[in-house]
């Protein structure tokens, strides 16, 4: 439980931060989604300052539930308005079904830390936003270790 602390401690007291800037100099403010790839889903990006988002996906890969929370840095690329790169980390908590895992029976749960790097246009005269991403993680807790198959296409409705 000590070890749980020390991991999310951290990310709760940054996020915190993050959400208490003002919204400024951005093209949207939130967006809701379709999360599409091994790890598909529903997710919803909130810019809490010029270049910061808090983004939350939840995804239902294979036999199982997660949660992930990112903090993320946009960047835009070159000198479009509409076009930018983005990078991040964050955490995830959620519940695999053993038949899909290493482990041989019952459902167990998994806790660990992700990170995030990707491309996103946004459309100027639609509230729509695409995106491509690839999101590591590692299991702390749970079916520990590495997976790099995080990898995604992202629609997303955006509003100020």
């Amino acid at each position: 439980m000590k070890s749980e602390r020390k991991i999310f401690l951290p990310i709760l007291i940054t996020a915190i931060l993050l959400l208490s800037i003002s919204v400024s100099a951005q093209n949207y403010v939130q967006a809701v989604g379709l999360r599409g790839g091994i790890y598909s889903g529903i997710n919803y990006k909130n810019f809490v300052g010029n270049s910061t988002a808090v983004e939350v996906i939840l995804s239902k890969p294979w036999k199982a539930l997660l949660l992930t929370g990112l903090i993320e840095r946009h960047q835009p690329v070159g000198r479009s308005l509409n076009f930018f790169w983005f990078y991040g980390f964050g955490a995830h908590i959620g519940s695999y079904d053993a038949r899909y895992t290493r482990h041989s029976t019952g459902k167990y749960m998994v806790i660990g830390a992700d990170g995030i790097i990707g491309l996103e246009y946004e459309f100027s005269r639609v509230p729509i936003a695409l995106g491509v991403d690839w999101k590591p993680y590692f299991n702390l807790i749970g079916s520990s270790g590495f997976f790099g198959d995080g990898g995604a296409f992202s629609l997303r409705y955006t509003f100020d």
